[in-house]
């Protein structure tokens, strides 16, 4: 009798271990600490205030200029910025933040006034898993969707580091690009690629191509996986793609 009820108790365990972790990815109820490959610290996200704002070296107008940010992007659209980290004065007010700056070589980073941007804190973020080919959306810190992807092929590799979504639109005139797409601020090796070489991530119409190392540089995702995150990725929503 002993040895059923052992039995027994070890059978709900399990069972209760493996319907908790179908609830950190289906409902974003688990409470599994993050890794440090998931983890993003910025300090938020938002759309740029000035017509024109000078991107600075340093937290100070005397530094030199990195690149010049227009209020809209060529699509007129809003341009938004993720700031990495801020300065603030001795009551506490934020008077500058450093931020991701899109563009050529990726990486970059600068500084801009505090209020040049509308800055938000960020409750959302999407990390992309080169080595493994799998995506994963946190919300709230918390797992919300996972699922596999497609990455660049060798010589194109999709490119390491914490990137932001720039634009996101239904790609009506692309079929590669599937159902919805989502524009990157991080760049591709390949220049002469539509927009510069920016990376994407996207549907696709090759289905099968999924789990591979195929693109030029873009993130691929099923159709079904694309539309669940078009309901949750905000135009800001950091991006952070790792290597493991």
């Amino acid at each position: 009798m002993t040895l059923a009820a052992l039995a027994a108790a070890l059978v709900a365990a399990l069972a209760a271990a493996s319907a908790a972790r179908a609830g950190d990815v289906s409902s974003g109820t688990g409470s599994a600490p993050l890794s440090s490959l998931a983890r993003v610290d910025v300090v938020g996200s938002g759309p740029i205030r000035w017509g024109k704002v000078a991107v600075h070296t340093a937290p100070s107008r005397a530094s030199s200029v990195v690149t010049t940010l227009a209020q809209f992007r060529p699509d007129f659209h809003p341009r938004s910025v993720l700031a990495l980290d801020e300065r603030r004065d001795a009551s506490g007010r934020t008077t500058w933040y450093r931020i991701s700056v899109p563009g050529r070589p990726n990486g970059r980073t600068g500084w801009i006034p505090a209020a040049a941007a509308d800055v938000k804190p960020v409750d959302r973020w999407l990390v992309i898993y080169r080595g493994t080919r799998k995506f994963e959306l946190y919300v709230d810190g918390r797992l919300r969707r996972t699922g596999p992807v497609a990455v660049g092929a060798r010589g194109m590799e999709t490119p390491i580091g914490l990137f932001y979504v720039q634009s996101r639109f239904v790609p009506r005139t692309y079929p590669i690009l599937g159902a919805f797409a989502f524009e990157t601020s991080g760049y591709s090796k390949l220049s002469d690629w539509p927009g510069g070489g920016v990376v994407g991530v996207h549907g696709t119409n090759t289905p099968w191509l999924i789990g591979q190392a195929v693109s030029h540089g873009c993130v691929r995702l099923r159709n079904s996986d694309v539309l669940a995150l078009r309901k949750l990725v905000r135009v800001g929503t950091p991006v952070k793609i790792v290597a493991a």
